[in-house]
C-alpha cells in the first residue's frame, strides 16, 4: 500500500473519529461528596456503564521488605467479600456479566467495572463489598500467593522481564519505585494476612482517589450507584510515597541468561507532567523513537542496520518522577553495536531536533489518533482516570489538540537539548551479548531484593507531584510505561 493511499485510508477513518472525540469532550465533573469528584460522560448509545477507579494503592507505597503486597492484595480483591464467598463473589459477576478488574502500578491501583445497564445497581454493590469488606480468607491467600510465586519464577527466564526488572532496580535505586510492582519471590513469600488487611484498611479508601464513569446514566442515578460502592470507605488518604531523591544509574549493567536476543532497556531522567515543556516532550519523543517505522531510532537501528524488528521509547510519569525508557531485542554478536547507534542517535536528536517534516507527521499522527482512545465507554472511562491521575483538569480534553499543534522547532531543539543531551544513560542488558558460551550459570537472581538502605531524613521531592506509574514487564512502547495504551 503506497504512501498516499495509507494517507488517504488514515483521514477517513479519522474523518469517521472526529465526532467521537467530540462527544467524549462533554464531559462533567460530579461531586461525590467530602471532596470526592467523579468525570462523568454520559451516553445512551448503548446500555453499557464503565467505570475506572484509581486507589492511593500502588506497590510505591509497598514497605522494602513487603515489596508485592499492593500487588497480592489486589489480587484477592474479587476473592470473596461481605455476605459472598470467593465462589459466591465470582458467580455473582459472571451471571450479570459484570467485568471486574483491579491492577496495580507505582502509584496506584487501577480497577475496571464494566455492566450493563440493568445490572448497575449489583455492579456498584459487588464493587463496594469488595472494597470496604474482603474476606483475605486463608485458602484464597494460599492459592493467589502460589500463582504470583510462578508468574514469578516464569519471569526469571523472560528476557524482557528481567531487563525491565533490574532497570527500575538501578534506576531507582533506594526508593519503592525501584522495586517490582509484583514483588520478589522471597517478599510474596513473606507477606501475611495480616500486612493485607492492614494495606486494604489504609490504601482501599476514598481519600486521594479517582473516578471516571461513561455510559448510559444519568447524574442523579450515577450518584446513588457512587454512594453504594464508596460510602463505607474511609475518607483519610494514606501517607504519601517518599520523595524521589535521585534518578538513574549511568553505565550498563549486564545480566547474563541462556537466550538467542538479548533484550535492552534504557533511560534517563525527564521531565515531570506539569512541566511546561512536557507537551513538546512528548512530541519529541514521538519523533525519537515513540513514532512506531516513522522514528529515528527505528531508522537507524532496524532500517539502516537490521539490528532489531522493533525499538519504542516512552516518556513517563510517576507521582515523583519523570522518565524516559526504551527498549529494544537485538541478535547475540549485534548488542554493542545497538547501544552505540542507540546513544548516537540521541546525542545527534539532542543536537540538532527535528525537521519541519518530523514535526508536521508527529502532530498530524498524534492530534489525529487521539479519537481512538474514545471507542468505547470503557476507553473513555479510562482515558479520562489517567487524566485525573497526572493531575489534569477537565479542560484539558478539549485543548489537548491545540496544545500539540502549538508546539514549534525551537521547542523541539529546546527540550530535546534539556532531556536527551545528558550523556549518562542507563542501559541494562538482559542476555550474552556475544552469543551462546556453554555451560550456562546459573543465573544471577535479579529476583533478590537490594538491601533495605538506612533510614535518611527525606529531602524535598527533586521533580513536581505529577502521575501515573509502571508494570514490570517491557511494553511495545517502553518498559515499565504506565498504562502506555493511553494518551497523556
Amino acid at each position: 500500500m503506497n504512501a498516499r493511499l495509507v494517507s488517504l485510508v488514515m483521514a477517513a477513518a479519522l474523518a469517521w473519529l472526529a465526532p467521537l472525540a467530540a462527544h467524549a469532550a462533554d464531559v462533567k465533573s460530579v461531586s461525590m461528596g467530602k471532596g470526592t469528584e467523579v468525570w462523568f460522560q454520559e451516553d445512551h448509545t448503548l446500555p453499557i456503564i464503565a467505570m475506572t477507579v484509581a486507589l492511593p494503592a500502588g506497590s510505591g507505597y509497598d514497605p522494602a521488605d513487603k515489596a508485592g503486597l499492593a500487588s497480592f492484595a489486589a489480587a484477592l480483591m474479587d476473592e470473596g467479600a461481605g455476605p459472598y464467598s470467593s465462589d459466591a463473589f465470582q458467580t455473582a459477576l459472571s451471571d450479570r456479566g459484570i467485568r471486574f478488574s483491579a491492577s496495580p502500578d507505582r502509584d496506584w491501583t487501577t480497577i475496571t467495572l464494566v455492566t450493563l445497564k440493568e445490572n448497575a445497581k449489583d455492579a456498584f454493590h459487588l464493587l463496594g463489598v469488595a472494597l470496604s469488606k474482603p474476606h483475605f480468607d486463608n485458602a484464597a491467600i494460599a492459592r493467589v500467593r502460589a500463582q504470583i510465586l510462578a508468574s514469578l519464577q516464569f519471569d526469571q527466564e523472560d528476557p524482557s522481564s528481567i531487563a525491565a526488572k533490574v532497570f527500575f532496580m538501578r534506576f531507582f535505586a533506594g526508593h519503592s519505585y525501584g522495586h517490582p510492582v509484583n514483588g520478589y519471590m522471597q517478599s510474596v513469600s513473606a507477606i501475611t494476612r495480616a500486612d493485607l488487611v492492614n494495606f486494604a484498611r489504609n490504601h482501599w479508601v476514598r481519600g486521594g482517589m479517582h473516578v471516571a464513569v461513561s455510559g448510559d446514566v444519568d447524574e442523579a442515578t450515577l450518584k446513588t450507584l457512587l454512594a453504594s460502592a464508596f460510602h463505607a470507605l474511609p475518607q483519610k488518604a494514606p501517607p504519601p510515597i517518599a520523595p524521589v531523591r535521585h534518578m538513574g544509574a549511568p553505565g550498563t549493567k549486564l545480566v547474563p541468561m541462556p537466550v538467542p536476543q538479548p533484550n535492552i532497556v534504557f533511560g534517563l531522567p525527564s521531565l515531570p507532567r506539569k512541566d511546561k515543556d512536557f507537551i513538546p516532550l512528548y512530541v519529541a519523543n514521538y519523533i525519537l523513537g515513540g513514532g512506531g517505522f516513522s522514528s529515528r531510532l527505528t531508522t537507524e537501528v532496524r532500517e539502516k542496520r537490521g539490528l532489531t524488528y522493533n525499538i519504542s521509547t516512552s516518556v513517563n510519569t510517576l507521582v515523583h518522577a519523570g522518565y524516559f525508557a526504551g527498549q529494544v531485542a537485538t541478535k547475540a554478536g549485534s548488542v554493542d553495536e545497538t547501544v552505540k547507534v542507540i546513544r548516537q542517535t540521541i546525542a545527534d536528536f539532542a543536537a540538532s531536533g527535528a525537521t519541519q517534516k518530523e514535526l508536521d507527521d508527529a502532530k498530524t499522527y498524534l492530534t489525529g489518533s487521539f479519537p481512538l482512545a474514545f471507542t468505547s465507554n470503557t476507553g473513555i472511562a479510562a482515558q479520562l482516570n489517567t487524566f485525573q491521575d497526572v493531575g489534569l483538569p477537565i479542560s484539558y480534553l478539549k485543548k489537548r489538540n491545540a496544545l500539540i499543534n502549538a508546539v514549534t522547532l525551537d521547542d523541539i531543539r529546546r527540550v530535546a537539548k534539556r532531556v536527551w543531551s545528558n550523556p549518562k544513560i542507563t542501559f541494562v542488558i538482559a542476555g550474552n551479548p556475544e552469543g551462546p558460551k556453554p555451560p550456562w550459570q546459573p543465573l544471577p537472581g535479579p529476583d533478590k531484593p537490594p538491601a533495605v538502605p538506612k533510614p535518611v531524613k527525606p529531602e524535598p521531592a527533586t521533580t513536581a507531584k505529577t502521575a501515573k506509574p509502571a508494570p514490570d514487564t517491557g511494553h511495545a512502547a517502553a518498559p515499565g510505561a504506565a498504562k502506555t495504551h493511553r494518551d497523556r
